[in-house]
């Protein structure tokens, strides 16, 4: 019953916003559970969301997805939280390309500081690993489109603080795999913008023949 609620007022929201704003992009903002069908690709546990469901409604541009582990997962260890969440990128940049045909963007992960054992190198293998995702999808035209970690603090924002925040000067291992992933992200962009101006230029020289 929530699950078809849900997927009422999501088409009907998307479809009022589109119709007073079509020229932006719009998406659910969920974080990514499956429904009934795929139970077995969640954690443990069922929220009333369907990934695939709400994300095929045709006014949403393109999916998001969450991803915490270390908050679903929480009697388990580092390695089998991280194993969840490389499955969880793949079926999701999967089940987003081959049966949604839209992009997908991961917009919210992390690691906190206050969990049990916290090193920041934990934190460095989950950023890597997200990363990697995105970048192997991204490179083969694939449906992976970015990553969003939540979340970025200046110096000083103290009340804001959660255990997920990101301060660049005081985080320097991760601030260099973000500097990295946007270099390598970035190549990839101006790979595709030339691809797209050569084949403006076939089209053009067609007309002109």
């Amino acid at each position: 019953m929530i699950i078809l609620v849900l997927q009422s007022w999501i088409s009907e929201m998307a479809s009022y916003t589109k119709s007073i704003d079509s020229n932006h992009l719009v998406e659910a903002g969920l974080e990514g559970f499956y429904g009934n069908s795929d139970t077995q690709k969640n954690p443990n546990f069922q929220v009333g969301t369907d990934f695939i469901a709400n994300n095929q409604i045709p006014e949403i541009d393109f999916a998001t997805v969450h991803s915490y582990p270390d908050q679903w997962l929480t009697g388990q260890d580092d390695e089998a939280q991280l194993n969840f969440l490389t499955n969880w990128l793949k079926v999701h940049i999967e089940d987003s390309q081959t049966i949604l045909k839209k992009p997908i963007i991961f917009a919210e992960f992390g690691k906190t500081t206050k969990g049990p054992g916290f090193t920041p190198q934990q934190r460095d293998i989950i950023f890597n690993t997200v990363y990697s995702s995105i970048f192997s999808s991204a490179k083969g035209g694939g449906a992976a489109a970015g990553g969003l970690f939540w979340h970025i603090l200046a110096e000083g924002m103290d009340s804001f603080k959660d255990g997920y925040e990101i301060i660049l000067s005081e985080s320097s291992s991760v601030s260099d795999i973000i500097i990295e992933q946007s270099k390598r992200l970035n190549k990839i962009r101006k790979m595709y913008a030339r691809l797209k101006n050569i084949e403006k230029w076939k089209k053009a020289r067609k007309l002109k023949d």
